[in-house]
This record gives structure tokens, sequence and C-alpha cells, in this order.
């Protein structure tokens, strides 16, 4: 059996497909792949040109590959059901994937994108960087996600269920790339998403992977 992940490693989806297979005790390989620059190949297993794309060895092609980061999660939660990373109630499962999704669009779009884009990928495409749209998430949308999640998650050590899921991974891998462009929450304002975020980052399988990571896009943060 050979698992292989398709992305970027900087990738916050590919970071969340990573961080689950490493809480799940899976070995797996990651082949990069450029969303800019996608090889002929790649747009086989991804019509949307997007990563993460994923394959499994132990399926016969055509029917051994999947793309988008959330599909992929779902489907190693069913093929290696230990230990669970979805939660088993039905509302707390219900509010992880709410959890999950919010990640994925409104944090994606609203603050990594503007942030880690403006000052990483930018730079890593030879492009003019403009900060006064990094300026503009941090004044208008960072306070209402990060007031939300500090309400969220309130007196819990996770926000869906009593353990850790893929709501967290979620959310946690969002904030790994609003790290890595230079920004922080808060822990004065929002103490209880700062405990939160720096407990789960400070988990060995998303530590090996920030780890992994900061040289690369602080040589880049420096140009």
């Amino acid at each position: 059996m050979a698992l292989i992940v398709y992305g970027g490693s900087v990738s916050p989806f590919v970071r969340k497909v990573r961080v689950f297979l490493a809480e799940k005790g899976q070995a797996y390989s990651l082949e990069p792949v450029s969303p800019f620059q996608p090889p002929p190949e790649f747009l086989a297993i991804s019509p949307l040109k997007r990563i993460p794309a994923f394959r499994d060895t132990d399926l016969a092609p055509p029917n051994d590959h999947l793309a988008d980061s959330s599909i992929i999660c779902d489907y190693l939660e069913h093929k290696f059901p230990a230990p669970a990373l979805y939660p088993k109630d039905a509302y707390a499962r219900a509010r992880a994937l709410w959890f999950e999704e919010y990640a994925d669009t409104q944090m994606a779009s609203n603050l990594v994108r503007p942030f880690f884009f403006e000052r990483v990928v930018k730079k890593m495409l030879k492009q003019q960087t403009d900060e006064s749209v990094c300026a503009a998430a941090k004044a208008d949308v960072m306070p209402g996600v990060c007031d939300y999640l500090e309400k969220e998650i309130g007196e819990r050590t996770c926000l869906a269920g009593d353990a850790f899921s893929i709501a967290d991974i979620a959310v946690s891998s969002m904030f790994v790339n609003i790290g890595h462009a230079g920004e922080t929450v808060d822990g004065a304002r929002w103490p209880r998403l700062a405990a939160y975020v720096a407990r789960h980052h400070a988990r060995p399988s998303f530590k090996a992977l920030i780890d992994e990571e900061t040289p690369f896009v602080q040589r880049f943060r420096a140009a």
C-alpha cells in the first residue's frame, strides 16, 4: 500500500491532509505540485486544478484518486477509523464539519489569502506585493474571526465534542499560514484562542510540519 498526497507543503489544505494522516499514524509520500503550473497528468486527478489531490495505490486505477482536502480526509477516516478524528455524536460531528467549512472558506479566503498570498506567495512568484491588502484584512476581518472563535472555544480545549478532530485540524492549519505571514493572535484580546492555537500547533503532527515549512517561508519573507 502507498498513500500519495499531491501538492505544496505550505498550502493549508495540503497541511490539513498531512496532519490528518500523521494523527492516524499512516505513512505517505508527498509529491510536490504547484497549483499555478500543474503538470498535465495532475489535471486528470484534480479537474479543478486545486491542491491537494490524493492517490491510494491499494485501489485499481482509474478509481484510485481523490481531490479536495475535505473529501480526502473523509475517505481516510473511513479507511482508518482509529483514532477517530470525526466525533461520533451527531451534533458534535455536524459542529466539526461546520468549523472545517468555516476554516476552508472564511478563514482561507479572507485571512490566509490576503496575508499569506501577499507576503509569501507573491514573492515566490516574483510579483509586486500590496501591503494595504494585509492592513485591510487585519483591521476588517481578523477581529471578527477571532471574536467568533474566542466565543466558540469558551472553556473547551477543542471546537467540537471533547476530543481533537477535523475541526481543530482545519482551523489550526489556517493559523499556521497566518503565522507564516507574520501575524499572531493577540493573547491579551483573545486569550482562549491564543492558547488554543498554541496548544494545537505544539502537537507533534503540527509541529513537525511547521518546523519543516518555516525555513522555506522565511527565505521568501526576507526577500
